[in-house]
């Protein structure tokens, strides 16, 4: 079995932490680099539910994309929600390490595994890493559908491909307009506007858009919106960073089992149509 210190060594070769944005928090949260891990879990989110399920699995390592304390904290005692989370992993000797905007612009990384889901062609990132001269990394990406499609289609393909919500997948724009070419983002993407309208795509498919970003977009072109619960769009993410892991497992002979969390850590749990009828 691999030591914790050696599989972390390999998780931060695939997701460099100097590559995170300066206001990020990732990197190994807790956990002892001796100790031996034989089971990982990758998830979205740090949240009890799935702590709890890390210790059930007797996982020695939960890999999370969103940070546990992005802001600090001034306490880590266990009658804050936090403060469970982390006396509940050292108690079982669970360590947390977190990939966060490093994993977002890798390459593979979050939008490659949102395009993935949808089985759309990568034609190229949607903000390119300067600093990368192959020009495979950056904030999310630009793609083409396997066959021609509309916009009202391709929201379809989004809502039947990613994990159920019950947000579902909202649409603006009009459902017959042809969509040949389509950004994507994992994660909250509004503030890619910019570089989304500049592309020329004919839709944009990402997460936590709100009211006044998306009716501008809408106002000045005929971009299709296309807006998928923040988690949705992130949790593909943990099947292909699972999938590396196992590579580099095989590779190395490490008597490792990487497992991915189906627990559903999207916040809201009820959607209500206009007629008051759940959904």
């Amino acid at each position: 079995m691999p030591r914790l210190s050696e599989v972390i060594a390999a998780l931060d070769a695939l997701w460099p932490p100097d590559r995170a944005e300066s206001w990020d928090a990732v990197g190994t949260v807790c956990g002892d680099p001796d100790a031996e891990v034989d089971r990982v879990l990758f998830a979205v989110d740090p949240v009890r539910a799935v702590a709890e399920e890390a210790v059930r699995l007797g996982a020695g390592l939960l890999v999370t994309h969103h940070p546990l304390y992005l802001r600090g904290t001034t306490t880590v005692a266990a009658g804050t929600f936090k403060g469970r989370v982390v006396h509940d992993l050292i108690k079982h000797d669970v360590a947390l390490h977190v990939a966060h905007t490093n994993a977002d612009t890798a390459d593979p990384g979050v939008s490659d595994a949102l395009a993935g889901a949808l089985d759309l062609r990568v034609l190229r990132p949607l903000v390119p890493d300067p600093g990368d001269p192959g020009g495979r990394r950056g904030l999310g990406r630009i793609c083409e559908p396997r066959q021609p499609m509309t916009l009202g289609e391709f929201a379809r393909l989004a809502a039947r491909s990613l994990p159920a919500t019950a947000q579902g997948v909202r649409l603006a724009g009009d459902p017959a307009a042809p969509v040949r070419t389509v950004a994507v983002s994992g994660g909250s993407g509004d503030s890619l506007f910019d570089a989304v309208r500049a592309s020329g795509v004919d839709a944009f498919l990402t997460a936590d858009l709100r009211h006044h970003p998306a009716s501008e977009a809408t106002q000045h072109s005929s971009l299709g919106l296309v807006d998928a619960a923040h988690w949705a769009t992130e949790w593909p993410w943990c099947e292909q960073a699972a999938a590396q892991l196992d590579e580099i497992s095989d590779r190395h002979g490490w008597e490792l089992r990487v497992h991915v969390s189906k627990t559903v850590t999207d916040p809201w749990s009820t959607h209500f149509d206009s007629t008051g009828a759940p959904n």
